[in-house]
């Protein structure tokens, strides 16, 4: 009875414990015979009361004996499980560190807390492999920090580089600011010198146009007036409105000053359709003063590019072609057979200051007169030279009775002014 209570005893333990077990361990029970039981499990010895018991007595007293055993062992299980489940919570963190695992995940990996226990050697290499695992992510640690802290030292250079350059920038631009002052203060005072000038004109050309309003230097007759060709251009000339009948004689005279060199150029023009050169007086380049009749030339002894006013005269007829040229009322020089025969013929134009290619146009800058004109009058007669010599003194006033020279009958284009002027009175003053 004894013996069967005690194999009863011994499974109900190995079944506790193998419902109480962790996972990860197993146990193998196996039924002991009486005296082993006897021998390994020895029972404390039972008070006896009153002497010897009765059977039925000990029997109770070895069940109650056996009930405070299993609720020992049931208390040893609980604690032995617990320290199972600590230990193997414990393994499993291990294990997926080494595994290079989260610890989260260490449920998806292999189940290996039901195998049997593992090889000791085993055990040793799984955590030599562990252990080298963690000291290279250590070392790996420890390299990534190095190349944090060196990353995190670039910044303190790449600042002092961008402060370096931040400063000479500043003392590039400081530089720039100081020339550009100095240029500020150059242009201000260019500026001011400028205005001054302006200034200074204005007030002349506002005393002049005051004057002309009040009348004080108004043209004391209609002929009392220049032209002003001040530049050697194709485009200033002045125009006479009327046109030339046709001649078989002629005198032309005027006033001119002209300090252009080589060459005064051209004082005046004459050009009829078919003939630009019908009457023409130039100086050209070194070539002496010319006077051209219906293109024939005859070089004329005159001498007038020295900046003064001069008086000149050249008269002509068309018998024989006889010429002769006055300067200053004498005369310098006589010839003939200057296009003889040929009457100057109507209808052309007479340009002052250019020489004409085509009817009215087409003019050279090289042969441009640069200078002033005034007193310019044509005659259909060869005057005396008595005559030439009066209006030279200024001792009569004697306009041209084909073309005089009146306001009114001279235009002036491209830049060319008309202005008042006494000849004979700045004659004087040449002097």
């Amino acid at each position: 009875m004894l013996a069967l209570l005690a194999a009863g005893v011994a499974l109900a333990v190995a079944a506790g414990a193998q419902d109480g077990q962790a996972p990860g361990n197993r146990f193998v029970c196996t039924a002991l015979p009486p005296e082993a039981a006897h021998a390994g499990c020895p029972l404390p010895a039972m008070p006896m009361q009153g002497g010897a018991l009765s059977p039925e007595e000990e029997l109770r007293a070895a069940v109650l004996q056996l009930r405070e055993t299993v609720v020992q062992q049931k208390e040893t299980l609980g604690s032995q499980r617990e320290a199972i489940r600590e230990l193997t919570a414990k393994l499993a963190r291990c294990e997926g560190l080494a595994g290079g695992k989260a610890p989260g995940r260490a449920a998806s990996g292999k189940d290996t807390m039901g195998d049997l226990p593992r090889d000791p050697g085993h055990v040793v290499e799984q955590l030599s492999r562990s252990l080298q695992t963690l000291k290279d992510r250590l070392e790996s640690l420890e390299h990534q920090l190095r190349v944090n802290v060196s990353s995190a030292a670039l910044p303190g250079d790449f600042r002092e580089v961008l402060q370096r350059r931040l400063g000479e920038l500043e003392r590039q631009l400081l530089s720039k600011v100081a020339e550009l002052e100095d240029e500020k203060s150059l242009l201000h005072n260019e500026t001011s010198a400028h205005r001054q000038k302006t200034e200074s004109a204005l007030n002349a050309l506002l005393q002049r146009v005051t004057e002309l309003e009040r009348g004080n230097s108004a043209f004391k007759s209609p002929d009392a007036f220049k032209v002003s060709l001040p530049l050697r251009t194709n485009y200033l000339y002045g125009k006479i409105k009327k046109t030339l009948p046709e001649l078989y004689a002629f005198t032309i005279c005027l006033w001119l000053r002209s300090s252009a060199s080589p060459g005064i150029g051209t004082p005046f023009s004459y050009a009829v359709p078919g003939q630009a050169n019908e009457i023409v007086l130039i100086e050209w380049g070194n070539n002496p003063i010319e006077l051209l009749i219906n293109d024939k030339v005859a070089q004329l002894p005159l001498f007038v590019s020295d900046g003064k006013w001069h008086h000149i005269c050249v008269t002509w007829t068309t018998r024989d072609g006889m010429w002769e040229a006055f300067q200053d009322g004498e005369k310098l020089g006589t010839g003939e057979n200057l296009a003889p025969w040929h009457p100057i013929k109507p209808g052309g134009v007479l340009i002052l200051g250019q020489e004409q290619d085509t009817v009215g146009g087409r003019f050279d800058a090289t042969q441009a007169f640069v200078g002033e004109l005034s007193q310019f009058n044509i005659w259909d007669r060869v005057l005396r030279a008595q005559e030439i010599i009066n209006i030279a003194n200024c001792s009569t006033n004697m306009p041209g009775n084909v073309i005089p020279w009146v306001d009114n009958n001279v235009d002036v284009f491209g830049g060319a002014s008309k202005w008042p002027v006494q000849t004979c009175e700045e004659r004087l003053l040449d002097l």
